[in-house]
């Protein structure tokens, strides 16, 4: 009998970092099928199916996993999204830089999207069998390795994104004991996000997308469901609450 594939889902698929996951994915063929979400459309390998999704329109998200649900069950999410800059919106550098909307903004993409992509997605979860919710985190929304200070929304957002993903761990636990929800720092990438703050690409210290995204399916590809709730760097290490 053939092995049975479950599909994997990418939300941000479009970006950098969720480009280059969707490739690698369609590269190791471990799931099918693989489904590629993104705002704007995304450049996905031939056989992965893009579906639109808005993380800031939850009828979007519930439309996207209708769609995702006719595949079968799913054994991989990973939220690949991320607002740190655009218009209107910077790190802020001191508390007097503070602006509500801005601040509404970066939750909203950072902390809210994810939690509602986690609402319609982790029902199409497979059960009896290991599966993964994951999301981009951060080093910085670590409130104990907080030391420099500064970027309040974008911490704080990353900072509640983490409690989101450890309370879910607890409620999924009790439906899908082998389930693995975990939240992953990316390293630093050289992307659209980080660009500003480290131009050169080829900086010591500064991951390609295709780099992280290996790093990061090859920490999840070692967790297990007592990892369940935790944060974890690129290299595997655990990052503090």
């Amino acid at each position: 009998m053939p092995l049975r594939l479950t599909s994997a889902v990418v939300v941000g698929a479009s970006g950098g970092i969720g480009g280059a996951l969707i490739r690698a994915l369609a590269e190791a063929a471990a799931y099918a099928p693989i489904f590629a979400l993104s705002r704007s459309g995304a450049s996905v390998p031939q056989g992965v199916r893009t579906v639109p999704i808005d993380l800031c329109d939850e009828a979007t998200i519930a439309a996207a996993a209708a769609r995702v649900g006719e595949a079968g069950q799913v054994g991989l999410v990973i939220v690949a999204t991320g607002l740190l800059h655009r218009a209107g919106v910077s790190p802020e550098k001191t508390v007097r830089a503070l602006d509500p909307a801005a601040m509404a903004t970066v939750f909203s993409v950072n902390t809210i999207g994810p939690a509602l992509v986690a609402k319609h997605f982790v029902p199409l979860l497979a059960r009896g069998e290991r599966c993964v919710f994951a999301a981009l985190s951060a080093r910085v929304g670590s409130i104990g390795d907080n030391r420099l200070g500064g970027w309040y929304a974008y911490r704080a957002s990353k900072a509640a994104l983490n409690q989101i993903l450890r309370t879910l761990a607890i409620e999924v636990a009790r439906s899908r004991p082998e389930a693995i929800v975990v939240g992953l720092h990316p390293g630093t990438v050289a992307s659209d996000l980080s660009r500003p703050f480290r131009p050169d690409p080829t900086a010591d210290g500064v991951l390609s997308p295709e780099e992280s995204a290996a790093h990061l399916l090859r920490v999840l590809s070692g967790l297990g469901a007592n990892d369940t709730g935790g944060v974890f760097a690129w290299d595997g290490s655990p990052i503090p609450a």
